[in-house]
């Protein structure tokens, strides 16, 4: 796929174990980059937990997604009102690529490409598992993108648990099929 044609937001599956999804966003890259490595401002549309600015140090993700969620949009059953995940950062190179550790055996990559005013956010998601996990996984990387990018542009963001439901059963079809 050509970096600079993205014709739509949905993520893909390539391979059977690896999700690709990608947003523009306005730039310049250094403004993306501390939303992927700022607690305060990674927590505004992903997770919570300080990152040390350098690669092989371990790092912990705290996802609090009732934060991102309007009142009335309750969390589905089954999901805690607090998810954290021990990782580390494999590679740092800013602003430019991060790398991190992914649960046991996965990792994601978040890659900025410049173009012009506009920045390309590649997320590659590696090492999936249960393909039974592959539409909520789907699901969470594009409203937490689609977060981000509201935010961005300074635009109301939407509401994360509705907005997950809704793309997990478009996933599941998708992925289905």
């Amino acid at each position: 796929m050509d970096d600079t044609e993205i014709r739509d937001d949905t993520a893909r599956l390539h391979g059977g174990d690896t999700l690709v999804i990608s947003r523009w966003l306005p730039g310049p890259p250094e403004r993306i980059w501390r939303y992927l490595t700022d607690a305060e401002l990674r927590r505004l549309w992903l997770a919570d937990g300080v990152m040390v600015p350098r690669a092989g140090v371990p790092l912990e993700l705290i996802w609090r997604n009732d934060g991102l969620s309007s009142p009335g949009d309750p969390r589905p059953e089954g999901f805690a009102e607090e998810q954290r995940m021990t990782s580390r950062v494999i590679a740092f190179d800013p602003p430019h690529r991060l790398v991190i550790a992914w649960g046991a055996t996965g990792e994601v990559a978040f890659d900025l490409l410049p173009r012009g005013d506009r920045v390309l956010l590649r997320i590659t998601h590696s090492g999936l598992g249960d393909p039974a996990s592959h539409s909520m996984i789907a699901a969470g990387w594009h409203s937490h993108m689609d977060i981000l990018r509201a935010r961005l542009h300074g635009g109301a963001a939407p509401s994360f648990w509705g907005h997950w439901a809704g793309l997990r059963a478009e996933y599941d079809r998708q992925f289905s099929g």
